[in-house]
């Protein structure tokens, strides 16, 4: 999905999970929408408007009596061309659906002749009180779509339906509204993950610094355009991804066999995860002495991506290089070794991008093109990638 240029504006009433929409606006940044934020004044409480500003890179106002001369409940809502409240609080949706306007918002709102998705969070009791179930059933009514939050732990350790929903669901009913084009819709997606982890013994193993992060950014964004999607995630610490399948796997030889179950009905490979290049000859079932901890013994692990690539009926292979210097032709010569199709070559020295949420590094592609990546959010990167795959399958 992409927004094109679009505007948003991004409504924040006065919940603790005004927090959370942090997260949502910048998803809706990295689709290439323009996000106005308009929070309500008690949702200042709980994230400043100076975080607003900064995250969207727009002027924040609360207030009808601000910036007056702008008229700005007026040109906000003809500049918008969607409306997402997010979270949206009972009162919040009493005022909407009482038809108020007593801040910037509810200004906006009755001002606006958009498609609106309205974002509930709240207390269990507050949200199946008949007085809200009623106020959500006249916006139904009159064409807002509410999305149900879901059911888990609140702030006030309470169980119960009232949770704010994650940004992935709340992103596919946009969508939904929308009606926006899902252009890996049918498309099969496989993204290994992770660090794959080799056993010394019980307590000991040789892995790497990968966090998972960028896999599970390309499995996001890949699901967020319609995808079916399969992660295989070695030792990931990441909350798993509504709607999709997570594969957790430990060694270089456990990640072998799911990915050689999988390519074959596969149209795009995401490989992403560091690979240990190496296992020890001899593993142990008892933990190894320090007195006796001298040496190891190295096997060399297969070559995963070569392994794999070999049998290649018209997949795109997106390939990593995590170098601690960029090599351009050296990433172009490995590019062809390993038969990929494109490579993203980042430079990790000082530890640098792991655990990071941004990136900075060349996308390279069997045909030679080079594209400078400048620092961005992970996230980014995916439908970076994702569109360049696509494009190669046509």
């Amino acid at each position: 999905m992409q927004g094109l240029g679009r505007e948003i504006v991004l409504g924040v009433g006065g919940g603790i999970a005004a927090y959370k929409s942090c997260d949502l606006l910048r998803r809706l940044l990295d689709l290439d929408f323009k996000v106005t934020v308009v929070p309500t004044p008690s949702s200042l409480n709980f994230v400043g408007a100076a975080t607003w500003e900064a995250l969207s890179g727009r002027r924040v106002t609360t207030e009808v009596f601000q910036s007056v001369e702008e008229v700005r409940h007026v040109s906000l809502a003809k500049q918008a061309d969607f409306l997402i409240i997010a979270p949206a609080t009972a009162d919040l949706i009493a005022r909407i659906a009482a038809g108020r306007a007593d801040d910037l918002l509810t200004n906006v709102v009755l001002a606006a002749k958009v498609p609106t998705l309205i974002v509930p969070a709240m207390h269990p009791q507050m949200w199946s009180n008949a007085a809200t179930l009623e106020n959500v059933a006249k916006l139904k009514e009159r064409g807002y779509i509410v999305l149900d939050p879901e059911v888990g732990a609140l702030t006030s350790g309470d169980i119960g339906q009232g949770r704010f929903p994650s940004t992935p669901n709340i992103i596919s009913a946009f969508k939904a509204l929308i009606g926006e084009r899902e252009d890996l819709k049918g498309r099969k997606i496989l993204v290994t993950a992770g660090g794959t982890r080799e056993p010394i013994d019980p307590v000991r193993f040789i892995g790497n610094r990968s966090s998972g992060k960028q896999g599970y950014a390309v499995a996001s964004a890949a699901y967020s355009r319609g995808a079916d999607v399969t992660v295989i995630s070695a030792n990931v610490h990441l909350s798993d991804i509504p709607g999709v399948e997570i594969i957790k796997v430990e060694t270089a030889a456990d990640m072998h066999q799911v990915l050689e179950k999988y390519f074959p009905s596969t149209d795009i490979l995401v490989m992403s995860a560091a690979v240990a290049d190496a296992r020890p000859s001899q593993g142990s079932d008892g933990k190894i002495k320090k007195k006796d901890f001298t040496s190891i013994e190295l096997t060399e692990n297969p070559d995963l991506l070569a392994s794999i690539a070999a049998a290649k009926k018209g997949q795109v292979i997106i390939a990593f290089a995590a170098e601690t210097k960029l090599d351009t032709e050296g990433a172009k010569e490995k590019l062809v070794r390993k038969s990929a199709d494109i490579l993203y070559l980042n430079d990790v020295s000082g530890g640098d991008i792991f655990n990071s949420e941004m990136t900075h590094g060349q996308i390279i592609t069997r045909e030679g093109k080079v594209i400078e990546v400048a620092e961005t959010t992970k996230d980014t990167l995916a439908h970076q990638l994702l569109s360049e795959a696509l494009h190669k399958l046509g």
